[in-house]
């Protein structure tokens, strides 16, 4: 991290009681404690900026740059006005990409709900208590919490604080006379499925997936322990027949979005067009509120679970459609909330860089470290990317008679 990046957590001092409540709670250990003062300070080096210990300050001294008190109230009080909303489904960001598919989840969950305000969330453990009681003083009638289940927290104790937090705010809510459906907890982790009239058995998902979470059978199609899959989507990246997908993020689905994207940013004006692959965990506002970081430049922001699952293909593709530069955004080697199977990605990117080297694109592609306990780290760096870009002429790989670059593996 650049020694001049703008922490993303800060804890005030002046208003610190020295309760120490944060330094037991925090899931990294990054925040440090003196002995002898009480005096508590975050390491912004081990800092995931999940938000559990800013949710807990018993008097607010933790100040945080994305999704605290006020902007998540400021957000529901906006949509309400909007829309008559029954409820408030809050999400975590492991369990819901920004392309929706919330009310399949609650179908999937044995819950209907009519009309609802998606709040995602780097993690549930973030939401602090007095955020519960004053959605439904604002009219909400009730509150679901969508949360990884505990063991795939990738914020280690996130769900299983907030489950307890929730529970406590619930028995609060019956004493003071709220249904008893006024908040719910569902837990969900997104997993990879097959699409099993499309495998043919080549196993190739069986030897790449750095989980073991994936099971060769002898005359059937590999079948998936869902105990010990995280939906990384290793094993997507390598089936070269589409037939085992993470919902979400499959390829055509991916592909389709800045596909159908490039159209409306060429037609808007002559400024190069950008495609930006993140990680989901390298950047937050980026993904989950473009408009404010992109500042009206052609851009299209996509999200991968992992680095392990940004396919190459659509790295060239996306040339090929008509982007004038692709960037990818991941997190560091220490960051990184998958750890396994990081290898794979690496292998990866060198075909990729190899591939585009002899298309005559390679100063086009830019892969970047971020960091969201970084404030203003994607701006800064998507900015010069995109200047790098508008610097050049425009990119004549486009081949618009194509319809897809046929799939390789």
């Amino acid at each position: 991290m650049s020694e001049t990046c703008l922490a993303a957590v800060k804890i005030n001092q002046d208003l610190c009681s020295r309760c120490s409540v944060c330094y037991s709670i925090c899931p990294f250990e990054a925040i440090t404690r003196d002995t002898e003062t009480g005096k508590v300070e975050i390491d912004n080096q081990k800092c995931q900026v999940c938000g559990i210990c800013y949710s807990a300050c018993p008097v607010t001294a933790i100040e945080m740059a994305y999704y605290d008190y006020n902007n998540l109230m400021d957000y529901v009080n906006s949509e309400l006005k909007k829309v008559k909303a029954d409820a408030l489904v809050v999400m975590c960001r492991g369990n819901s990409p920004s392309s929706g598919e919330i009310s399949d989840i609650l179908k999937e969950q044995g819950l209907e709900v009519k009309t609802y305000i998606p709040l995602r969330v780097p993690c549930a453990g973030r939401i602090p208590t007095d955020f519960i009681f004053n959605v439904l003083n604002a009219g909400v009638k009730n509150i679901v919490s969508v949360q990884c289940e505990d063991s795939f927290c990738r914020m280690k104790e996130g769900t299983k604080i907030e489950t307890r937090r929730l529970l406590l705010s619930k028995a609060v809510l019956k004493q003071l006379g709220f249904e008893e459906n006024a908040v719910q907890v569902v837990k969900f982790s997104r997993k990879a499925v097959y699409i099993t009239e499309e495998c043919v058995g080549c196993d190739k998902c069986v030897f790449v997936c750095p989980y073991n979470a994936i099971t060769a059978q002898s005359f059937a199609t590999p079948t998936i322990d869902v105990d010990k899959c995280t939906g990384c989507g290793a094993c997507q990246l390598v089936c070269p027949h589409d037939a085992i997908q993470v919902k979400g993020f499959e390829f055509n689905n991916v592909l389709d979005r800045y596909g159908c994207a490039i159209t409306k940013l060429k037609a808007q004006n002559n400024s190069p067009a950008v495609l930006v692959f993140s990680c989901q965990w390298s950047e937050y506002s980026g993904l989950d509120d473009p408009e404010s970081v992109l500042k009206g430049k052609n851009a299209l922001v996509l999200e991968v679970p992992c680095f392990k699952s940004m396919d190459p293909v659509h790295v060239v593709n996306a040339f090929r459609k008509g982007f004038d530069g692709v960037m990818g955004a991941v997190c560091s080697e220490t960051d990184c909330k998958l750890q396994e199977g990081r290898d794979l990605a690496e292998r990866q990117l060198g075909v990729l860089k190899a591939a585009l080297k002899k298309l005559g694109l390679l100063d086009r592609f830019e892969m970047v470290e971020l960091s969201p306990r970084c404030q203003g780290d994607f701006e800064s760096k998507f900015e010069a990317f995109y200047k790098k870009i508008a610097a050049m002429p425009q990119c004549t790989v486009a081949d618009k008679t194509e319809a897809n670059l046929k799939r390789t593996k």
